[in-house]
C-alpha cells in the first residue's frame, strides 16, 4: 500500500500515466490514428484507420513513407520541425477529415517522430466553424487585393531571377534606367517578363512611391483608346460621365505608365502620344484646356517595331522617342542554365497564391523541362508547373509528372540491335554509349544534383540538360 501511495504522488509517474490515458482515450474516440518516425516512415496505424487508407492489415503500412500511405500528408513537417498542427482539414479518398498532428519526443525532449489522429470523418457538426473560417479567408483575400491595388508595382529586381549573360545584361540596363527618368523600350517574346521588369524599374526609381499604371494597348477598343489615355471633359459626348474622366496619363502623374504591346497602337493615337512625350502635357477629349503631367513611359513589344516602321504601321519619330534605352529580354530556351532558379521562384509564387504544399522539383523534372522549346517562355513554364502541381499527389515534381503534360512527343528508347559474334561496334555508337555512362556516373556521384554533376564534367548546366534529353534520361533515369 505505501508503495502504491508513493507512486501516485510521484509527478513523473502521474505525467506518464496522464499521457498514456490521453493516448488511449484519443485512440478510442478518434476515427483513426497513425504515427511515423523521424525519417517519415510509418511505425504504427490502428485498426480503425485501415479502411479509410484502403488497407487490410497494419503491416501493409509499416515501414513505408507516410506520403505513400497518405498523399499530401503534413506529418513529416511535424516530425522535422517539432511544431504541432492542432486542427486541420485533410482530404483523403474524396472525404474531408478533421485531423490533429503532434510531435513525439523522447525523455530528453528530442523529437523522434509524429502522431496524427482523425478527430472527425464527417464535417456536419463543424459547419458553423467552417463557415466562419471561410468568411475570414474571403476577407483576407479581399484585403490582399486592396493592398495590391494600392501599390500595383510589386516586383523588384530580386524577382527577375537569372545569371546567364543575356539576363544579367537586361538587369544591368534596367538598373541604369531606374536611376534616370528616361523612356524605356522593353523588347522580347511574349511571356519573357517584360511587365515584371517594368515594375522592377519603377520600384528601384525615385518614382517608387508614386503610381504604377499598366495598360495593354491591344486590349482597349480603338473607339475608346483616346479617352482611356487622355481622359474626357464633363459631357464631352453623348453618354459621357457628367463629372468627366481621368485618363491613364493623369492617373499615373508623378509615376510610371507601362504601355504593353505598344506596336498595336493605332496610327492616329501615335501622334498624340508623341506630343505627350515631347511636351509633357495632355488635352482631355472634349476639352480645350492643357494639363501638365510628369510621367515616365515604359513601353513593351513582342514585335519588330523597325519592321512596322518600314511597313508604315508605326511612326518613325515615335519609335525613336520610345527607343531612348532599349532592353531586350531573352527567351527561356536561351537561359536553360537559370532553369532551376526560375522554377524555384515560380514554385514559391504558386505555393503562396494557392492551397498547395511547399513544392519541390527534382533533377529529372528539370531535365524534362529542358527538352522543350518554350514558345510561351516563363509564362508558359509557370502554367506547366502549376498544372503539374495540381495533378501531383506529393508536391514533389518528377520527370514523369512533367512529361505527362508537356506538349512534346515522348522519345522511345529502343534496345540496341543484336550483333553477330565477333562483329565490331561502330565508333559513333560506342562513343554515344560512353557519353551516356559518363552522364549516369556523374549523376550518381553527385546524388542527382545537376549543378554538381555538370561541374564534375566541366560543362554548363544547359549542356548537361541537353545531353540528358539526348539519351532519354530526363524522365526517370536521373537520380532524384
Amino acid at each position: 500500500m505505501p508503495a502504491a501511495s508513493s507512486s501516485i504522488s510521484d509527478p513523473a509517474y502521474l505525467r506518464a500515466r496522464a499521457m498514456e490515458t490521453l493516448f488511449e482515450r484519443l485512440e478510442k474516440l478518434c476515427e483513426g490514428a497513425i504515427a511515423i518516425d523521424r525519417g517519415g516512415r510509418v511505425v504504427y496505424v490502428n485498426e480503425k484507420y485501415l479502411a479509410a487508407l484502403g488497407l487490410n492489415h497494419p503491416s501493409e503500412a509499416i515501414g513505408r513513407s507516410i506520403e505513400e500511405v497518405i498523399p499530401n500528408s503534413l506529418m513529416r513537417r511535424v516530425a522535422e520541425t517539432g511544431e504541432p498542427i492542432l486542427l486541420d482539414i485533410m482530404e483523403l479518398g474524396g472525404e474531408q477529415l478533421v485531423v490533429t498532428r503532434m510531435p513525439i519526443e523522447d525523455e530528453n525532449g528530442t523529437v523522434i517522430g509524429a502522431i496524427g489522429f482523425v478527430l472527425y470523418d464527417h464535417l456536419e457538426s463543424l459547419k458553423p466553424l467552417l463557415a466562419r473560417v471561410a468568411q475570414l479567408e474571403s476577407d483576407l483575400r479581399l484585403a490582399r487585393r486592396q493592398l495590391s491595388n494600392a501599390r500595383a508595382a510589386r516586383f523588384t529586381f530580386a524577382d527577375f531571377v537569372g545569371t546567364t549573360p543575356a539576363i544579367a545584361r537586361a538587369k544591368e540596363l534596367a538598373s541604369r534606367a531606374a536611376r534616370q527618368s528616361v523612356t524605356v523600350l522593353l523588347t522580347g517574346e511574349t511571356g519573357t517578363g517584360k511587365e515584371m521588369l517594368a515594375q522592377a524599374i519603377h520600384n528601384a526609381s525615385s518614382r517608387a512611391e508614386k503610381p504604377f499604371v499598366s495598360v495593354n494597348v491591344a486590349a482597349i477598343p480603338e473607339t475608346l483608346i483616346e479617352s482611356e489615355f487622355f481622359g474626357t471633359a464633363p459631357g464631352a459626348y453623348t453618354g459621357a460621365d457628367r463629372r468627366g474622366r481621368e485618363g491613364k496619363f493623369r492617373i499615373a502623374d508623378g509615376g510610371t505608365l507601362f504601355l504593353d504591346e505598344i506596336g498595336e497602337m493605332p496610327l492616329q493615337l501615335q501622334a498624340k502620344l508623341l506630343r505627350v512625350l515631347q511636351e509633357r502635357e495632355i488635352e482631355p477629349l472634349g476639352s480645350d484646356k492643357i494639363t501638365r503631367v510628369d510621367v515616365r513611359v515604359i513601353a513593351a513589344t513582342n514585335v519588330d517595331l523597325r519592321k512596322r516602321v518600314s511597313d508604315g504601321a508605326f511612326r518613325a519619330d515615335l519609335y525613336y522617342r520610345l527607343n531612348v534605352l532599349s532592353v531586350d529580354l531573352p527567351p527561356l530556351r536561351h537561359c536553360l542554365d537559370d532553369l532551376p532558379d526560375i522554377c524555384a521562384r515560380l514554385l514559391d509564387d504558386i505555393s503562396a497564391s494557392g492551397d498547395y504544399v511547399k513544392a519541390k522539383i527534382t533533377p529529372s523534372a528539370l531535365a524534362a523541362l529542358a527538352r522543350y522549346d518554350w514558345p510561351g517562355n516563363v509564362r508558359e513554364l509557370r502554367n506547366i508547373l502549376e498544372r503539374a502541381l495540381i495533378l501531383s499527389d506529393s508536391g514533389r515534381l518528377t520527370g514523369e509528372d512533367v512529361a505527362r503534360i508537356l506538349p512534346i512527343e515522348t522519345e522511345v528508347r529502343l534496345a540496341p540491335p543484336e550483333r553477330p559474334a565477333g562483329s565490331v561496334v561502330p565508333y559513333a555508337e560506342a562513343e554515344a554509349e560512353f557519353e551516356k555512362q559518363t552522364l549516369e556516373q556523374a549523376l550518381a556521384a553527385s546524388n542527382g544534383q545537376i549543378t554538381e554533376a555538370a561541374r564534375m564534367l566541366r560543362i554548363s548546366r544547359a549542356t548537361f540538360y541537353k545531353k540528358l534529353a539526348k539519351f532519354g534520361l530526363a524522365s526517370g533515369s536521373a537520380p532524384v
